[in-house]
């Protein structure tokens, strides 16, 4: 039988298959990207041991698990987890701290014929260690931020290096008032787990250098952690320039053309759902910016994009909707960053288009791994 394992790196940079037993109200508050629960006990039941075990000892919250978790259900979850071993055979178990639950999962499954080691420490073990790493990352590393005006391409040098961390990838969230995605963002734990993830993965092929995007404390409903936003606040600039004609051109293709592609596919049955759905996340995007706009300037906003939106659900043309994009640059977002570049003047190291921007950060991230 394999032995239970601490090589937590391991786990992550292999995405080794795991198995999470915990009950699923404890899996939603945060877990690993890919990770499959199949708890020992359902929520009402783990509260009911709960009590048990506060008001009764040990041995007689595990004489009520046993009782709640009666042959049949027993006999259906080993199934499940037989099913996740055997299509699994290189994945471990574990619960909340790597104790009784993961052992009592751990025995079941020998009972039934299937050797299948656990993570030592449980989740609470992964997580430390995750948060160390994220925290021995923000110390040891240097950190790049690229900055730029709405538009520039941010998010594209980001995927185009190595060395970087996707911000707003792991977030689900552009990071703008328009930033919001068809689906929910994370929550904040799964947010953070993600993040670290990636930085153990960076460092793994030996780069010192972390890329990140110019981003604020918030990435929607996301925090990036303090100690990183403080490094960040700290870190050199890499500004990415751009012509204002491309810069409308790529917001039109991200926000208009992918996200009804986006809502396309949630609704892929019903178009008008879809393209409600759409126009909803268009025009509210617009409105929770509507006392930074004032008010004539946002009446005159939105009406051009309420007639882009009735072009577009006409003939399913979209150029209209440039009208709108070149307004909400031209009175909005660019002096928005005008005014906060300003004070981060003396931060710009280097300054260019996106091909320049990624061959300087690419030649820095080399020399260095």
């Amino acid at each position: 039988m394999r032995a239970d394992t601490q090589d937590f790196s391991r786990l992550f940079l292999n995405d080794v298959p795991l198995l999470d037993v915990r009950a699923p109200v404890e899996f939603a508050k945060g877990a690993f990207p890919g990770v499959v629960n199949l708890p020992l006990m359902l929520d009402n039941e783990r509260e009911q041991v709960g009590i048990c075990y506060k008001q009764k000892g040990q041995q007689a919250a595990i004489d009520l698990g046993h009782k709640l978790v009666n042959s049949e259900v027993k006999a259906q979850r080993v199934e499940a987890w037989k099913a996740f071993a055997q299509a699994h055979p290189e994945g471990y178990i574990y619960c909340f701290r790597g104790g009784l639950r993961s052992q009592i999962v751990q025995q079941w499954l020998a009972e039934a014929g299937v050797d299948y080691p656990r993570v030592a420490g449980g989740y609470k073990a992964l997580r430390r260690f995750l948060i160390d790493t994220l925290d021995e990352a923000i110390r040891e590393c240097d950190l790049k931020l690229v900055a730029g005006l709405t538009g520039t391409g941010k998010t594209e040098v980001i995927a185009a290096l190595e060395s970087s961390l996707d911000l707003e990838g792991h977030a689900h969230h552009r990071g703008s008032s328009f930033g919001r995605r068809s689906t929910p963002q994370p929550g904040q734990i799964d947010f953070e787990n993600r993040l670290a993830i990636e930085v153990l993965q960076v460092r793994a092929k030996g780069h010192q250098t972390l890329v990140l995007e110019d981003e604020g404390r918030m990435v929607g409903s996301c925090t990036v952690p303090i100690e990183l936003f403080r490094a960040m606040q700290e870190a050199p600039l890499i500004w990415l320039e751009e012509s204002f004609e491309n810069r409308v051109e790529r917001i039109l293709q991200d926000y208009v053309t992918d996200m009804h592609a986006e809502y396309a596919l949630l609704h892929p049955e019903q178009p008008e759902a879809a393209f409600a759905a759409f126009s909803e996340f268009l025009l509210g995007s617009l409105l929770r910016i509507r006392k930074r706009l004032g008010g004539e300037r946002f009446q005159s906003l939105e009406a051009m994009m309420r007639h882009a939106l009735e072009i577009q659900q006409r003939s399913g043309e979209v150029h209209a909707h440039r009208d709108w994009i070149a307004g909400l640059l031209t009175h909005y977002y660019d002096p928005m960053y005008a005014y906060q570049r300003a004070g981060k003047e003396q931060r710009v190291v280097f300054s260019g288009d996106k091909r320049a921007v990624i061959e300087y950060l690419t030649e820095r991230s080399t020399s260095e791994a």
